[in-house]
């Protein structure tokens, strides 16, 4: 991994998984920041763009797809890579998010810390470690 330290912004609804989310990835030099659901998740990716994007689809304020459209519509933010990690696992809402919207990866809970490093490490194009 190189020495800059890459910022990832999770949008999600559940402390808890926040939590989870950044001990996973502090552990391996990430700086993890969270956002309480799609509102306040917007305002921290316009104030101050992250490297990373961790996006959770089922929120109470606004949906995630919502929260995914505002982000690449604003030619600010638009290049800033997007992970879905949701509870819905069905393989027409994991096309829907690969091939249609064109997620940068797609992530079901419950996953594995290993899957989870993989994926931001994939997405983010640095060298594969493990845990």
């Amino acid at each position: 991994m190189t020495n800059e330290i890459k910022n990832i912004l999770c949008i999600e609804d559940e402390p808890e998984m926040i939590d989870l989310i950044r001990i996973i990835l502090n552990r391996h030099g990430f700086d993890v920041r969270g956002a309480d659901g799609g509102r306040e998740g917007l305002e921290m990716v316009n104030e101050n763009p992250p490297d990373l994007v961790l996006l959770d689809l089922m929120m109470p304020d606004i949906d995630g797809w919502e929260v995914y459209q505002q982000i690449k519509a604003d030619e600010k933010t638009k290049k800033i890579p997007i992970i879905i990690i949701t509870a819905k696992a069905q393989n027409v809402d994991k096309v829907l998010g690969l091939h249609i919207a064109k997620v940068d990866d797609y992530i079901s809970k419950p996953f594995s810390p290993k899957d989870l490093l993989a994926s931001v490490q994939k997405v983010l194009g640095l060298e594969l470690t493990a845990l």
